[in-house]
């Protein structure tokens, strides 16, 4: 006898273990997509932020202001709902994969920016001085400086978009928490044991993930 077969409910878990892998790696794939897409928009927006163009400054800091200050769940609602009423045809998974990636990229955008900002601004006259132009100063002296603050908060920035893609599974998403969920909802004597194995195949990649960031702070720690 298995010794976990005593846990209440938890042949629902063993029993529905296909659904359940099916969403854990429906999840990975948001937080994979949504990701790379939120770093490379959040990298763009933090350039413009901090750009001599006045335009890009006003957009950058428009975007960030009110994207953050919207709740995730009316961002992925717009874009479950108001989108394909306007007739984008495309499929859930990927509308809330773009839900995701607006939502996440201006805090992208604001760890890239405190990165910068901590480097001094001395460098950047200094590349100035020599001639080079504002994306050359960003791209090989700035940046290569600020890397190593920005990689720890952007760890963070991750960890968080792991726990945010379970909002997905409200609009049709079959990620991981619509599949427990499911099961709670067709076994209600497995409603806690089911939570709980969400629980933990999160903790799986959200601690996973913090080992990393303290892996690479170490790493990439600035002296002071």
């Amino acid at each position: 006898m298995n010794p976990l077969d005593v846990i209440p409910g938890f042949d629902a878990v063993t029993d529905n273990w296909p659904r359940f892998w099916d969403g854990f790696v429906t999840t990975l794939q948001l937080l994979a997509l949504s990701g790379v897409g939120a770093i490379v928009i959040g990298f763009v927006v933090a350039a413009m932020r901090i750009s001599p163009v006045a335009s890009f400054r006003v957009f950058a800091t428009t975007y960030t202001e009110a994207i953050r200050n919207i709740p995730l769940t009316l961002v992925l609602f717009f874009c479950a709902f108001v989108l394909p009423y306007l007739g984008v045809g495309i499929g859930y998974f990927t509308l809330a994969t773009i839900g995701l990636t607006v939502y996440t990229s201006p805090f992208v955008a604001e760890a890239v920016r405190s990165g910068v900002n901590g480097v001094p601004v001395g460098q950047a006259e200094a590349a100035r001085s020599i001639g080079l132009g504002f994306g050359q100063t960003l791209t090989l002296v700035i940046l290569p400086q600020a890397f190593r603050m920005v990689i720890p908060p952007l760890i963070n920035v991750v960890i968080a978009l792991t726990k945010n893609t379970s909002v997905a599974g409200g609009f049709f998403v079959a990620e991981l928490f619509a599949a427990g969920k499911y099961i709670a909802n067709d076994r209600g004597d497995a409603v806690i044991t089911a939570l709980l194995s969400v629980a933990v195949f999160y903790l799986v990649v959200t601690i996973t993930l913090g080992r990393v960031a303290a892996f690479v702070e170490k790493k990439v720690a600035v002296l002071r």
